[in-house]
């Protein structure tokens, strides 16, 4: 990840968080002090909406953890956005994710480290990114051979929220928290 991340001036200020929308967001372990919060407190309606589909993809899918964190992670690398690859690559080894694997993401194709799930799952992610949401037919057989009709919503959904995210983050030019 570059440094560019940390080297602008943010587009808006870091407002304080309401109290009700912090203590939500520690009812769900989440980290109220994030610069990201601060900057969507500048409209605290969506940084309410945000909250709830962000929790809501962390907390309530079926398909692993570390399924959607691989692919944030990649996600992370190909907008190479050190804020998102900060802070996600922290909840990856929370939830189990070995730091070899983790350092492997950028080349999961030739790894042995990933298996066939995994190694779907992160094509999925690149297709979302390169193709513009286009999924191939292949593909799209790969997915429905190794997940449900809801556990392939929750890959795509995650999947498109974190191609949102580093977009916000680099529009805002948010930093990463000191």
């Amino acid at each position: 990840m570059s440094e560019e991340d940390n080297n602008c001036q943010v587009r808006l200020p870091l407002k304080d968080i309401p109290f009700e929308l912090q203590q939500k967001i520690i009812d769900l372990d989440g980290r109220p002090d994030l610069n990201l919060y601060k900057v969507l407190a500048n409209n605290p309606t969506l940084l309410r909406s945000w909250i709830d589909f962000a929790y809501s993809l962390r907390r309530n899918c079926t398909t692993s953890r570390q399924l959607r964190e691989l692919m944030i992670l990649r996600s992370a690398q190909l907008f190479n956005s050190q804020y998102e690859w900060f802070q996600h690559e922290q909840m990856a080894k929370q939830c189990g994710i070995s730091i070899e694997k983790i350092d492997s993401i950028k080349e999961w194709q030739k790894s042995s480290l990933f298996d066939e799930k995994e190694k779907v799952v992160l094509e999925l992610m690149e297709s979302l990114i390169q193709n513009g949401g286009t999924i191939s037919e292949e593909l799209d057989k790969e997915l429905k051979k190794y997940f449900t009709e809801a556990e392939y919503l929750e890959l795509i959904l995650t999947g498109s929220f974190y191609i949102m995210v580093p977009t916000v983050l680099k529009a805002l030019q948010i930093p990463i928290e000191n």
